[in-house]
């Protein structure tokens, strides 16, 4: 006996007294709030495939583009030496020689990775191609192959998480432990004799609203990706529908340029947001590495 999840039930209740919008037969199924899994028995959900789609892509495109290396760039490794050293010296120029040679792996990763997902959930049939399914009650249901990967606030939250833990690692290793609280508690400036007294409890204050902040960051950061992503598809799948298959794709091909600007922008935001958290602990003022 399962236990059934609290969004699907949420969701599938909603379902009953609103029917989603049919799909496979020119009719287009609203997108779950929640990441399906493929079958009961197999641990696998449609936004997993599209996260293993994109990993596969950027593997592939790295070893092309790195199979016939020379001095003198030209095609693929041309290109990808460009974005590469393009976003490296915008991280740079914010974090600095020293925190980008530490931290670049991850935030090189995670752009070209949330990049390459909101695209590929941009292709026509993502959503779109899957079977219908029959419940013991024999409502219907639809099952999509594939998923934006980052329509799935498993994905968004995994990313925002693993950068929470890194980001503690990466701050004591900039400034020890008593140099972390210290920038977070301490008074910041110079303060003497009775003025210092009377800081220091506004500090500590602050400190304690500073450590809240540093708490919601990731829970932030994942629901600033999903809801941009899945809002994104999800007009795209309403305004699909507004209008029979055959001109289906009308109205949405404007949204599809907005969206490939979003798919970048978003990207580019939660990469730099993470950047400018790591920036404000680990500046150290006039102190240069």
């Amino acid at each position: 006996m399962s236990r059934r999840p609290l969004i699907p039930t949420i969701t599938a209740s909603l379902a009953a007294a609103a029917p989603a919008l049919g799909a496979g037969d020119g009719v287009h199924h609203e997108l779950p709030l929640y990441a399906q899994r493929l079958h009961d028995w197999l641990p696998i959900t449609n936004s997993m495939v599209m996260t293993w789609v994109a990993v596969g892509l950027i593997v592939l495109f790295c070893q092309a583009a790195t199979k016939r290396m020379s001095l003198i760039p030209e095609g693929l490794q041309n290109l990808a030496e460009w974005m590469v050293e393009g976003l490296y010296d915008f991280l740079g120029n914010l974090l600095g020689h020293h925190l980008i040679k530490k931290t670049f792996w991850f935030f090189g990763s995670v752009f070209f990775f949330i990049l390459v997902n909101n695209y590929l959930g941009l292709v026509p049939g993502v959503g779109t191609i899957g079977w219908t399914t029959v419940d013991a009650e024999g409502h219907q249901g639809f099952i999509a192959l594939m998923r934006g990967g980052n329509a799935d606030v498993n994905m968004t939250a995994a990313m925002a998480f693993t950068f929470a833990i890194l980001w503690f690692v990466w701050a004591f290793q900039e400034n020890g432990l008593k140099g972390f609280f210290s920038h977070i508690f301490a008074p910041k400036g110079s303060f003497s004799g009775v003025m210092l007294w009377m800081m220091i409890p506004i500090f500590l204050f602050v400190g304690v609203l500073e450590m809240i902040s540093i708490a919601i960051r990731p829970v932030a950061l994942s629901f600033r990706l999903y809801g941009n992503i899945y809002g994104g598809e999800q007009t795209l799948e309403k305004l699909m529908a507004l209008v029979p298959p055959y001109l289906a794709f009308l109205p949405a091909l404007p949204f599809y340029f907005i969206e490939l600007l979003v798919g970048f922008v978003q990207a580019l935001v939660f990469t730099l947001l993470c950047a400018i958290f790591l920036k404000l602990i680990c500046d150290h003022g006039d102190e240069h590495h």
